[in-house]
């Protein structure tokens, strides 16, 4: 197991970060299937995560291999309670630049995942000597989440118009990003 941090969270639980194995895949399917329906703030809904465990462990393997590439999960009591990733393009010319992508699970919000998990991340890309921009998209309304990569460093940096649409209801995607 490959612990990257713990930290003990405003709820007085503990919460270690650590990097996915195949042995989570199935976990890890539920987990985002679940998340997926509990706000409308990710790019998918509740059950339209549909990767086989076969699919999601070869994904887990493939990026643990990527030098480029952190994927964590986030657990209490052995339970995941997070997943995120930070992402680097491949090709030479834009290989300086990185995407986050993160979920918490909704009975988890507000206690400090978020930031801890975020943290995590900016310091994998501030260590990842090519690293000098980190993007991510967040839905126009979602307001706590804005308010906390701002925190994070994060500054507004453009709009997709109507990028978003959850049952027939269209908002905006704020692209954010932080220069390392």
């Amino acid at each position: 197991m490959n612990i990257i941090s713990k930290t003990i969270l405003k709820n007085g639980e503990n919460l270690i970060l650590r990097q996915p194995t195949s042995e989570d895949a199935k976990d890890m399917i539920e987990y985002l299937n679940i998340v997926g329906g509990e706000s409308n703030n990710l790019l998918f809904g509740e059950g339209e995560f549909n990767l086989t465990v076969e699919q999601e462990i070869s994904h887990i393997e493939n990026i643990s291999k990527n030098p480029n590439i952190l994927m964590i999960i986030g657990l209490i009591d052995n339970k995941i309670v997070s997943i995120a990733q930070i992402s680097s393009f491949g090709r030479k010319r834009i290989s300086h630049n990185s995407e986050i992508a993160i979920s918490v699970k909704k009975e988890y919000w507000n206690i400090g995942i978020g930031r801890f998990v975020m943290d995590s991340l900016i310091n994998f890309a501030k260590n990842h000597n090519t690293i000098k921009n980190i993007s991510l998209g967040v839905k126009a309304s979602n307001h706590n989440a804005i308010k906390l990569y701002e925190k994070c460093g994060f500054q507004k940096v453009g709009i997709h118009k109507d990028f978003f649409n959850i049952n027939g209801e269209f908002d905006d995607e704020i692209i954010m990003d932080l220069y390392i």
